[in-house]
């Protein structure tokens, strides 16, 4: 087994979560013109939390925002504005990722936002 190959399993063998993820796509005749696909069920992942969650005050409510990356196979694409729900330690949170993901030899890399929540 190769070195990269052990680096994988190794990275692989810290994901305790599982993800579903939908991607949004265009679609002609339909009034808000989009259709929600699940593109990859029950993946392995690792959701890492970068900061504590903390509230921005709005004129009418309290939004709930935090920095978070999700962690999974260098194998699963990921497009920009997909929607991930990850379920990780008996907790499931839909996020929606916020850009193109990095991707290395070993794992790829996902910053995520949570859907709009309010406190």
């Amino acid at each position: 087994m190769s070195l990269l190959n052990l680096i994988r399993k190794h990275t692989e063998s810290l994901y305790d979560g599982r993800c579903i993820i939908t991607e949004f796509d265009s679609q002609e005749g339909l009034i808000n013109n989009t259709v929600a696909t699940v593109v990859a069920e029950d993946i392995p992942c690792r959701v890492s939390y970068k900061s504590i969650p903390h509230s921005e005050q709005t004129a009418t409510a309290t939004a709930v925002t935090q920095s978070i990356k999700l962690f999974l196979s260098p194998d699963i694409t990921v497009k920009a504005g997909s929607q991930i729900i990850v379920t990780q330690n008996g907790v499931t949170t839909a996020y929606k990722a916020s850009g193109e993901p990095a991707v290395y030899v070993s794992h790829q890399e996902v910053e995520l936002v949570l859907k709009e929540r309010w406190a």
